[in-house]
C-alpha cells in the first residue's frame, strides 16, 4: 500500500507541474496586459507602460517568467498581481471561501445522492424510482445561472418576505402536508393498503406539526431543547443500529446506547452558559471529545464486534454533534433576526460591517452559504444518484448476493453489509471528478452570487492577462482536485485490495 501511495503521489506531482506550465502559457497568450494603457490619453502613458512592463517582467522570455513563478511557489511566494498586491494575501481569503463552499456542497451531494441511489435501486421500477430518476435528469441539465436566479427569488426574496410573519395559511398547510406525506410513502413502499394508511397518518402528523409551527411562529423562534435533542439522538442511534449490526448484536447495541447517553448528558451539561459565546476551537474540541467517547464505548463494550461497535458509535457521535450544533444555531436564530430582518442574502459571502457575538457571525456565514451551496449540491446530486443506483443494481445481481439470500441472510444485511460496500468502489472515482467539476462550476456560482472567492480572482486575473492570480487559482483548485483524486485512489485500493498489488 505504501508503494502504491508513493507512486500516486509522484504521478500527482508531475500532473500539477505539467498543468501549471500549460496554464501559464495559455494565460500570457490570452490578451494584452497593456491594453488599458495603449488606449489611454494620459500624458504619462509611456511611463505607466514602462512601469507595468518592469513590474510584470514582460520583456523577459516566457520560460523565464514561468521559472520565476515556479521557484517562487517553492519559496512560498506567489508573487504580486497587476496592481502590486501580494497574491498570498488574496489567496488566504479567497481559498477559504471557495473550498468551504465546494466541500460543503460535495459532502451534502454525496450523502443525499448515495441515499437516493440506494433507495431507487432497492425500489427499482417503482414510482419513487421514476420520480427520482426524472428529477436527477432535470437537476443534471439545469443551467447554474438559471437555478441561481430562481433560488434568489424564491428561496431568498420570497422567504425573507414570509419570515416577517412566519405563518402558514390553511391551504399551504394542506398542500405541504400532502406533498411531504406522498414523498414519504413513495420512499417507504409496501402494499397499497399499507401505503394509504401510512399516507393518511403522515399527512395528519405533518399538518399538525405545520399548524403548531405556524401558531407559535416557530420559524422565528426555533429551538429543539434537550428533550427533543434526546429524542433525535436516540432515533439516530436506532437507525444506525438497524443499518449496521441489527438489534440482536448486544455488544454493538450497548456501545451505541452508551454513546447516545453520553452525548445527551454531555450536551445537557454544555448547553448553558458554556455555549453562550464559545469559540471555534472549543466547538472542535467538543466534537473530538464526542468521537473519543464513542471510540471508548466501542472498545469497552464491543467485544468480538469491537470494530463494528466503534464505527457505529462514531456515526452516532457525529450525528449527535451535528444535531447539537443545529440546536445551538436555532437557539440564537431569533437574536440574529433582530439584527438582520432579511436573513437569507442574495449576494456576498458575509454581511459588511456586521457586529455580533460568535453565534451571530456563525449564522451570518451559514446563511450566506445557503444559496450557492444549494445550487452546487443540486447539480451534483444527479450524478451521485444515477451512479449509485447503477452500481447497486449491478452488485445486487451478482451470484454472491443470491447466495447470501439463499442462506437466509436478512435483506438488511444483504444490502448494508454485502451490496453497499461493493457498490462504493466505482463511486470513489466519481467523487474526485465531481469535486474538480464543482470547483470549475464555482467560478460561475461565485459570479452570480458575488462571492469574493477563487473564481472571482481567476476571472479578474484572466481579464487583465495577469498570470499570478490565475496561477494561484490553479495551484489551490488543482491541488485540491489532485488530492481528491489521490484520496479516491486510496479509497479504491482500500475497498478492493487487489488494486494496490
Amino acid at each position: 500500500m505504501i508503494r502504491y501511495i508513493a507512486k500516486r503521489l509522484g504521478i500527482s506531482f508531475l500532473i500539477l507541474v505539467l498543468g501549471s506550465f500549460l496554464m501559464f502559457v495559455l494565460t500570457i497568450n490570452s490578451g494584452d496586459p497593456l491594453a488599458e494603457y495603449r488606449e489611454s490619453n494620459s500624458p504619462n502613458r509611456e511611463n505607466l507602460i514602462k512601469q507595468r512592463i518592469a513590474h510584470m517582467g514582460l520583456n523577459d522570455p516566457w520560460y523565464e517568467r514561468y521559472w520565476n513563478w515556479l521557484t517562487g511557489v517553492f519559496r512560498g511566494d506567489l508573487g504580486q498581481d497587476i496592481k502590486g498586491q501580494g497574491v498570498n494575501d488574496l489567496v488566504v481569503q479567497a481559498a477559504g471561501s471557495t473550498l468551504r463552499l465546494v466541500v460543503i456542497a460535495t459532502v451534502l451531494a454525496i450523502v443525499i445522492g448515495v441515499i437516493l441511489g440506494v433507495l431507487t435501486a432497492i425500489r427499482q421500477y417503482s414510482g419513487f424510482d421514476y420520480a427520482v430518476t426524472f428529477m436527477a435528469f432535470v437537476f443534471f441539465s439545469l443551467p447554474v445561472f438559471w437555478a441561481a436566479v430562481l433560488l434568489k427569488h424564491y428561496a431568498a426574496i420570497e422567504f425573507n418576505n414570509w419570515i416577517v410573519e412566519a405563518r402558514f395559511t390553511p391551504i399551504q398547510i394542506v398542500v405541504v402536508a400532502v406533498v411531504l406525506a406522498f414523498i414519504l410513502v413513495a420512499a417507504l413502499g409496501g402494499p397499497w393498503k399499507q401505503r394509504l394508511i401510512s399516507f393518511g397518518i403522515a399527512a395528519v402528523v405533518f399538518a399538525g406539526a405545520l399548524f403548531y409551527f405556524s401558531a407559535v411562529q416557530w420559524f422565528r423562534r426555533p429551538m429543539l431543547g434537550v428533550p427533543l435533542y434526546a429524542v433525535v439522538v436516540l432515533a439516530a442511534a436506532v437507525i444506525v443500529l438497524m443499518l449496521t449490526s441489527g438489534p440482536q448484536n448486544k455488544r454493538v447495541r450497548n456501545a451505541i446506547a452508551l454513546t447516545a447517553l453520553l452525548s445527551i448528558v454531555g450536551y445537557a451539561v454544555m448547553r448553558g452558559p458554556l455555549m453562550a459565546n464559545p469559540t471555534t476551537l472549543m466547538l472542535f474540541l467538543c466534537f473530538l471529545g464526542g468521537i473519543a467517547a464513542a471510540v471508548v464505548s466501542g472498545l469497552a463494550l464491543g467485544g468480538f464486534s469491537r470494530k463494528q461497535a466503534i464505527i457505529a458509535s462514531c456515526l452516532v457521535a457525529v450525528v449527535a454533534s451535528g444535531v447539537a450544533l443545529a440546536d445551538l444555531m436555532l437557539s440564537n436564530w431569533n437574536s440574529y433576526l433582530t439584527q438582520n430582518p432579511r436573513p437569507i442574502p442574495t449576494i456576498g459571502s458575509a454581511t459588511p460591517n456586521f457586529s455580533s457575538d460568535y453565534w451571530g457571525h456563525f449564522i451570518d456565514a451559514a446563511t450566506h452559504l445557503v444559496l450557492p451551496t444549494v445550487v452546487l449540491t443540486l447539480i451534483s446530486i444527479a450524478s451521485y444518484t444515477r451512479y449509485t443506483r447503477a452500481s447497486m443494481l449491478d452488485v445486487l445481481n451478482q451470484d454472491y448476493i443470491r447466495t447470501a439470500r439463499s442462506k437466509g441472510v436478512s435483506e438488511r444485511k444483504v444490502i448494508t453489509r454485502h451490496a453497499f460496500r461493493n457498490s462504493l468502489i466505482p463511486l470513489a472515482t466519481i467523487v474526485a471528478f465531481d469535486f474538480a467539476g464543482l470547483i470549475g462550476g464555482a467560478v460561475i456560482t461565485e459570479t452570480v452570487f458575488g462571492w469574493q472567492g477563487m473564481g472571482n480572482m481567476f476571472k479578474v486575473g484572466l481579464a487583465a492577462v495577469d498570470p499570478p492570480p490565475v496561477m494561484a487559482f490553479y495551484l489551490v483548485t488543482g491541488t485540491a482536485a489532485v488530492v481528491m483524486n489521490l484520496l479516491a485512489d486510496i479509497a479504491y485500493a482500500f475497498l478492493d485490495p487487489r488494486i494496490a498489488r
